[in-house]
């Protein structure tokens, strides 16, 4: 996955290998790496591991997300989902709002208290009751079939839908999509790819950038859906980034 932006001058490739024979050895099965580079002359500037990195770079387009979206005195954090992804929204989320308690759900409730501990949050046995009267909702999960309902999410309360990435697969009741205000990060690749888009046949809003730039409501009001499948434009702004820190901290 390449991307290019003039605008931040930063120009990246992302490689994501997958090999799930592996699973049974003790080789790895997943490895991804972001290529970063010179915009001006082409020249290989860096090349990073890309799981932190795009570990970080969705967190953050939720946490924009939830900026503009989720009610303003947001008090009650959901994660559903316990892995590195539901951790990294933890932080970013962190930054926006002053949550008072935080509640997370794993289908295995040893993994939700593993990571309560380590966050310092409730771990719940059912995703209901992490979800019971939440503001701001995480599903980050490998699910297949919704494992959020309707009937579980206040009204007004907003959700950030990171898993989920295939169209034959669902984080989302169809109920709770329908009846949402659903926001991406790109149309195009949600209506194509995701399948709490494309199974509820639920309608997108608008795009996240587009309520960055004032051209789309900002529904705070209701229940809102931001629906990430990630940007290859987000790997390089967020590569360059780390680049640019990295040199000034190593005084390079």
């Amino acid at each position: 996955m390449a991307a290019s932006s003039n605008k931040d001058r930063a120009v990246s490739t992302k490689l994501v290998s997958r090999f799930f024979q592996n699973g049974d050895t003790d080789k790895v099965v997943r490895q991804d790496i972001v290529i970063y580079t010179d915009p001006t002359d082409g020249l290989i500037k860096a090349i990073m591991d890309a799981e932190d990195l795009s570990l970080m770079r969705t967190a953050a387009a939720s946490a924009v997300a939830s900026k503009f979206l989720a009610p303003k005195d947001s008090k009650i954090l959901c994660l559903l989902g316990c892995g590195g992804m539901a951790k990294a929204h933890h932080t970013a989320l962190n930054c926006i709002y002053d949550f008072k308690q935080t509640r997370v759900w794993s289908r295995t409730f040893a993994n939700a208290q593993r990571f309560a501990s380590e966050i310092k949050a409730e771990a719940c046995e059912s995703a209901e009751h992490a979800a019971k009267d939440a503001d701001v909702i995480v599903t980050a999960t490998w699910t297949t079939t919704p494992i959020l309902q309707y009937q579980w999410v206040k009204p007004g309360a907003h959700i950030n839908c990171i898993g989920a990435v295939r169209p034959n697969k669902q984080e989302l009741s169809t109920e709770l999509m329908q009846s949402a205000i659903v926001y991406a990060d790109s149309k195009a690749s949600a209506m194509a790819e995701s399948g709490d888009v494309i199974i509820s046949k639920a309608e997108i809003h608008g795009e996240i950038g587009d309520l960055v730039n004032g051209t789309v409501e900002a529904h705070r009001d209701k229940t809102t859906v931001f629906k990430s499948q990630g940007m290859a434009i987000e790997d390089a702004v967020t590569a360059k980034l780390v680049y640019e820190k990295y040199m000034e901290l190593d005084g390079l």
